[in-house]
């Protein structure tokens, strides 16, 4: 599988291509090519492999066979906007959260999720899923380490939702089958709640896990 982490020069998308980067290609994209080629240069050299190749996000998505966004809501919609059209016929997995820049343990618009707003972007000709809002990159970055938590995954398509369950699973997590896209607007604000248990417990990697599933390996 050919992978675009859209944005993926940040800590989340940089975890992320670490966990896949053995089991799929992984595409870095980002707005600045310079710093795409930086980062996943830096990554290779965590690898000891060249297998992350980086480039502009347009590229990316074009090149990829799945998208997976990992910026910051603020550039949410421009980013979005920008690749539409190359990922026509494609997944898109979300991982943004409406996190406000000014209070990091609220969100900016609690009645709609980011994920919702990717699709209203994007239109039907793209399925959108949204996972991994409630993940740390500290846990992503320990490649040494199995992560502990479940990844909720949300979707109204089928197709990308079992895409999205099959790399959180390949990232080493429990993957749970969150429900339809609406959902996601109960995920994404787990995560102001996790920062608060971060900074009262000053810990780095707080997660949630879903009781009462003894037994079940994921979705």
């Amino acid at each position: 599988m050919r992978i675009a982490i859209l944005g993926g020069t940040g800590k989340e998308g940089g975890g992320l291509a670490l966990r896949w980067a053995r089991e799929a290609e992984i595409l870095i994209g980002s707005r600045n090519m310079e710093k795409a080629q930086r980062v996943s240069a830096e990554l290779n050299e965590e690898l000891g492999e060249p297998l992350v190749k980086g480039g502009l996000n347009r590229w990316a998505g074009e090149e990829a066979e799945v998208a997976v966004l990992t910026v910051p809501y603020s550039a949410h919609r421009a980013t979005l906007s920008d690749v539409r059209d190359v990922l026509a016929g494609k997944i898109l997995i979300d991982t943004t959260v409406p996190i406000d820049p000014e209070s990091p343990t609220r969100l900016r618009n609690a009645g709609q999720s980011a994920a919702e707003e990717a699709q209203e972007i994007l239109g039907p000709a793209i399925h959108v899923a949204s996972a991994f809002e409630t993940v740390s990159f500290t846990i992503l970055r320990d490649l040494g380490k199995k992560p502990e938590g479940d990844v909720l995954v949300c979707s109204d398509h089928e197709d990308a939702k079992g895409v999205a369950l099959n790399l959180a699973q390949l990232c080493g997590f429990r993957a749970l089958d969150g429900g339809p896209l609406r959902n996601a607007r109960v995920v994404e604000a787990m995560t102001p709640m996790l920062i608060h248990i971060n900074r009262t417990y000053k810990v780095k990697h707080a997660g949630f896990r879903v009781s009462g599933l003894e037994g079940v390996v994921s979705a």
